[in-house]
């Protein structure tokens, strides 16, 4: 029996099916361990040993581990099939070395794609672990590890801010500045001319070009006011300029390129992208059989392989569009931190439309199969071709243009037009050079500039990708770490810095100015492509990070201070000092005395004043007011509460209707107060004895501890 470990073990069926009784398939279920938290500083490295690592098999994974084992020792041939990637790469050694498998002859399958084509081509292709990619892989965990216990311990002790990494801060850093910019924009007015023409009935914008000559500048309402006074009724047509356009297509989705598309045009986050189409790509039941749609989901290149451009993309086009609409296979520079046989992001098969797969899967997993489906064969068909028309109208000096196109041929929009943004410009009627045209309406239009626009998740990822800051696996990742960590909000779509956010950039501007550079951290990125090539070692990519890494934290925690905590306004009632806002060890702001720990002043929250409905209890004749929850809602009670607790109507929910206890429900006195009985009440983890006089008596014991004669 030959036995296949995967990652997921959602791949394990699919395979098996494709790969025959002769195997058997298990899965990992990712990484089955990790550095240790114990150590030296915690690192889990020993720094002095040549950065030896101190691997441990978390709990969780032990039981996975013990069942691993067990099928290696009954197997008489292993195959390691983790995810083709560096994460993939390592977790393929990993495994090889706690299940005592060889490196150099265990073999080493690298899928694509989970279908039967794919695992064929997998099978007859394979090779062994590769330890340069998995020296790659460890210098980033390693990297990542030292800077983020370090750098993350020394801003909590300090400024209780919560963590920094090398990709999250340069990425948080983006962000800060950019919403920087905005707020420091000073904006300035400006001036547009609207006008229209009439042409066969119908209305025209017209765009004014050229005043006396020169592109206008128009800032004020008076310089807008003269250029409205010269136009005249009537504009000249002074030139007719027809030209052909030949637009080429997209290329097929990367890994960054898939989640600025699935945001702009499906409105999905980049985690919920990558979620969607990693069971896109692990394989989904269509028609009874369970497939994989889609290729690897992480990759940074575009390319199309040749097989699936001939024996799948060709026959399709031309049967259903015509051979005219086949478009070439561009080649595409391999970028140097992917292997040659990852491809973009395609379809598995073109005979799966998204109209046959919408039949059997979530609305979320259809949509994102169409975008990828259309995209792919959009990518190797023909550019689009259109006629182009600039008309120049003329009079008192203005020039205005008038513009219009038309589709000759529609390439590859047949299939993604739904997806374009750009729409053509209005077709013209008949237009003869020398006459005149009739201006039916003009006015202006005051504006005023804008800054730049708020980064999205689109927008970031692109940023980052275009910076080289983090690779396909991380770009999601990055961005939830960001949220949870309240270093940013997501505001209708755009990526707000907090208040800790902007400390954090702050202080490591100051101390760790290289872990918020972008270039700083494209380089090392570039630096771990020349590990995965071989072309530095594992040991010297370490030494040459370690040492300036570890001067410049020294430096940092002999002079990092505490920027102090935000003054809040006030002094403390107690000493007199200043009151501040702090922040507890959950992340919660509150105001206390900047004198802690001698003053353990903490302001408490005002609550709003009751507001007077003008009605009276039902129950006990008291005033009834407008009160507000926990939650924020509002509703009305009692002010005699908690002698009355009479509740009613406004947002929240009716309160709970306190029981009466009687007699019969008594089972002991209470032993703390007096008068108190003992009663059955329930609990979240089940049923508990405690007295009535509850809240003013929270005496409680377990139901066992009662007497049961007195039940």
């Amino acid at each position: 029996m030959k036995l296949v470990i995967v990652e997921s073990p959602n791949k394990q069926t699919t395979i098996k099916r494709y790969l025959g009784p002769e195997y058997n398939v298990v899965a990992s279920q990712g990484h089955i361990r990790d550095l240790a938290t114990r150590g030296k500083g915690g690192l889990g490295i020993d720094v002095d040993n040549s950065f030896a690592p101190v691997w441990e098999i978390p709990e969780k994974k032990k039981a996975i581990v013990s069942m691993l084992k067990r099928e290696v020792a009954k197997a008489d041939e292993v195959y390691l099939a983790t995810d083709p990637d560096r994460e993939g790469e390592a977790i393929a050694y990993h495994l090889a070395d706690v299940l005592h498998l060889p490196l150099d002859t265990t073999k080493r399958l690298r899928f694509f794609e989970i279908t039967k084509p794919g695992i064929e081509e997998a099978l007859a292709d394979t090779g062994t672990i590769d330890m340069n990619t998995v020296a790659a892989q460890q210098t980033r965990r390693f990297e990542d590890r030292i800077i983020g216990f370090k750098v993350s311990s020394l801003i909590f002790k300090k400024a209780r801010l919560r963590s920094a990494g090398r990709v999250q801060s340069a990425t948080l850093r983006l962000i800060v500045d950019r919403q920087s910019e905005i707020d420091s924009f000073i904006p300035e007015e400006y001036w547009t001319i609207e006008t229209e023409v009439m042409l066969e009935g119908k209305k025209y914008k017209i765009a004014l070009s050229k005043v006396d000559g020169k592109t206008p500048k128009i800032t004020s309402k008076e310089q807008a006011e003269a250029i409205l006074a010269r136009i005249p009724e009537n504009l000249l047509v002074s030139s007719i300029a027809k030209k052909e356009k030949s637009t080429s297509p997209k290329l097929a989705f990367s890994t960054s390129t898939l989640q600025q598309e699935a945001y702009v045009k499906l409105h999905f986050s980049n985690k919920k992208t990558q979620d969607v189409a990693q069971k896109l790509f692990e394989g989904l039941t269509i028609g009874g059989e369970h497939v994989g749609l889609i290729t690897y989901l992480r990759t940074d290149t575009t390319r199309i392989s040749p097989e699936f451009y001939r024996r799948h993309a060709v026959p399709y086009i031309t049967e259903t569009f015509g051979q005219e609409y086949i478009g070439p296979l561009r080649t595409v520079k391999a970028d140097a931190n992917v292997q040659g046989a990852h491809e973009g992001i395609r379809i598995t098969g073109t005979h799966r439309t998204p109209e046959i797969v919408a039949q059997y899967v979530s609305p979320d997993e259809a949509k994102l199969y169409r975008l990828i489906y259309c995209r792919t064969m959009a990518s190797l068909m023909a550019p689009k071709k259109t006629e182009a028309t600039s008309v120049s109208l003329t009079g008192n000096g203005l020039e205005f243009t008038l513009s219009g196109s038309r589709t000759l041929f529609k390439g590859f929009t047949a299939v993604y037009g739904e997806f374009e943004d750009e729409e053509d410009a209005a077709t013209l009627p008949e237009i003869k050079e020398g006459s005149t045209i009739a201006v039916t309406s003009k006015h202006g239009d005051q504006k005023f500039t804008k800054p730049v626009p708020h980064y999205n998740a689109a927008s970031i990822v692109k940023t980052m990708e275009d910076l080289g800051i983090g690779r396909p696996s991380t770009y999601a990742s990055t961005i939830v770490t960001l949220k949870q960590r309240k270093y940013i909000t997501e505001e209708k779509g755009n990526l707000i810095p907090t208040e800790d956010g902007k400390r954090t950039v702050a202080i490591l501007n100051k101390y760790f100015p290289k872990v918020t550079d972008t270039s700083y951290t494209a380089s090392m990125e570039k630096k771990l492509d020349n590990v995965a090539e071989g072309k530095e070692s594992f040991i010297d990519a370490m030494n040459e990070f370690y040492g300036p890494f570890m001067a410049t934290f020294e430096d940092a925690k002999g002079r990092m201070y505490s920027d102090g905590p935000q003054k809040a306004g006030g002094t403390c009632p107690i000493c007199g000092r200043d009151l501040v806002i702090k922040t507890n060890k959950k992340g919660q702001q509150f105001i206390g005395c900047s004198g802690f720990p001698q003053c353990r002043y903490i302001q408490k929250e005002e609550k709003p004043a009751d507001v007077p409905t003008g009605e009276m209890c039902p129950k006990c004749g008291h005033a009834l007011v407008w009160r507000l929850n926990r939650k924020g809602e509002k509703f009305i009670a009692c002010s005699n509460w908690p002698r009355c607790d009479y509740t009613s109507g406004g947002d929240a929910k009716p309160a709970k209707k306190k029981k009466v206890y009687t007699k019969a429900d008594y089972v002991k006195p209470c032993p703390r107060c007096k008068g108190g009985q003992l009663v059955v009440k329930e609990g979240k983890k089940g049923q508990f004895l405690a007295c009535t006089n509850f809240p003013r008596c929270r005496y409680h014991e377990p139901l066992d501890g009662a007497n049961p004669q007195s039940k």
